[in-house]
């Protein structure tokens, strides 16, 4: 029996800064971040977004555009490192928008979020992959929802994105099924998080006294921060470090001693930028088709420079990233965006590639990479064609980078462009005091 994705569905900020002028205004050469890590743009959340807007507009693109039934979701599976609450799930959220916006009771419908950096909507694959193997009559849909934000003039500050992904899960898939075998490299190390922030209450108000405002009769306060803490360096290293011994781990599950990535049509990868799998994928290409010492850097970035590996990548990796130059970093949705990139790619080129097997390569900081194989099925022209995925992009709206500041910055009340058949976030409660912090969306 097959189990995989039976199609998909994604939603973006319709707004966005070019890349080339984040560029000039920081002081890089454009060509470093354009033609160095294939970006162009970066899209950005509007004043009335956020990770659930995205995760509820994705699933109702997902429901309406595939005609699904929501009586047979038996889960709604979360993955997301922007998590809005510390204990309230953002599936909870998608759940009872979805809820109201068909008319439909999903109170039989299980719902939960995974954490784990950007391989959080992974796991949440695997694990309900697993579900549909024990319950092959059951679906469900896994979103993969966040926003990439990184602190202005910083090393990662071009490599922001926005933006969510939603996928039905069943038996006998129309679009992509998985191999059993899941290869898997995990280590517990501080290469990219997002720590509570502790602060003494005098140094926020400059007294000891418990201001009204507070409203805590505790010495210290934590606030969390969505920019993260990182190294960018030592979390290039993790992630090749992880991929290959997870692709190693692959090979033994499968038991096989050949290359299996010879034998991939595709490889897909996690993107935080666009040209980062090309880059990291080296290592894995050079240890199984090279006589490259790992262990020496220079042989291995001179390899990455070939004819013969660029040749590789047009062919097998680039197809992927196309999609994530014109979005930018999507964290826990950006493998997602390569399988969806891949396949738009194709079916623009109308090529056939029913029956082709590709490479699934997952990463997550913290750090965890989990590599399998999937087959692409024969109805998949069928569920990516209303997908639109790159006709959806160039409809995209530019910005300035003053706007840009501004809404980075929170700076600014009200939305560049008008919510139009969509849910945004309508208002945070502050009055009552048992609903506190309570969001509200709407559809609009």
């Amino acid at each position: 029996m097959k189990v995989g994705i039976d199609c998909m569905a994604f939603d973006v900020p319709k707004i966005h800064l070019q890349i080339e002028n984040l560029a000039n205004e920081r002081g890089i050469e454009p060509g470093k971040l354009i033609n160095g890590l294939g970006l162009k743009r970066m899209t950005l959340p509007d004043v009335h977004q956020d990770i659930i807007c995205f995760a509820a507009n994705a699933a109702v693109k997902l429901i309406e555009q595939n005609n699904i039934d929501l009586s047979t979701v038996s889960r709604i599976y979360v993955g997301t490192e922007s998590g809005i609450d510390s204990s309230k799930p953002a599936a909870s959220y998608i759940l009872s928008l979805l809820e109201d916006q068909f008319q439909i009771s999903l109170g039989n419908c299980d719902a939960v979020d995974f954490k784990f950096a950007c391989i959080g909507a992974v796991d949440a694959l695997h694990n309900t992959l697993d579900f549909i193997r024990l319950n092959p009559g059951k679906k469900a849909i896994v979103v993969s929802t966040d926003i990439a934000k990184y602190d202005l003039a910083s090393s990662g500050e071009y490599t922001q994105g926005a933006g969510a992904l939603a996928m039905l899960l069943c038996a006998d898939p129309r679009m992509i099924s998985f191999s059993n075998e899941f290869g898997v490299s995990t280590a517990g190390v501080f290469d990219f998080f997002k720590p509570r922030r502790i602060f003494s209450k005098s140094q926020i108000t400059g007294k000891a006294g418990n201001d009204p405002w507070m409203d805590i009769l505790e010495s210290e306060v934590s606030i969390y921060k969505e920019q993260p803490v990182f190294d960018g360096q030592y979390s290039n290293q993790c992630y090749i470090d992880r991929t290959r011994a997870a692709y190693e781990n692959f090979k033994k599950e499968a038991k096989t001693e050949t290359t299996p990535f010879t034998d991939w049509h595709n490889i897909l990868m996690h993107l935080p930028y666009a040209f980062q799998g090309r880059r990291t994928f080296a290592e894995i290409y050079a240890g199984e088709l090279t006589n490259v010492n790992l262990k020496d850097k220079n042989e291995v970035k001179a390899l990455s420079k070939s004819k013969e590996y660029l040749d590789f990548v047009e062919e097998r990796i680039a197809p992927s990233e196309k999609a994530s130059s014109l979005v930018g970093n999507l964290y826990t949705g950006s493998i997602f965006m390569a399988i969806l990139s891949a396949l738009s790619f194709y079916l623009e080129q109308e090529d056939e590639i029913a029956g082709k097997k590709m490479g699934f390569i997952a990463y997550g900081s913290g750090s965890k990479s989990k590599v399998f194989e999937v087959a692409v099925e024969k109805d998949w022209k069928s569920v990516i064609e209303p997908v639109e995925l790159f006709a959806v992009l160039e409809q995209s709206t530019a910005i300035d980078f003053d706007t840009y500041e501004g809404l980075h910055k929170k700076e600014l009340k009200h939305s560049i462009l008008s919510p139009e058949n969509e849910f945004v976030l309508d208002y945070i409660e502050q009055e009552n005091e048992v609903l506190k912090g309570a969001r509200y969306y709407k559809w609009m």
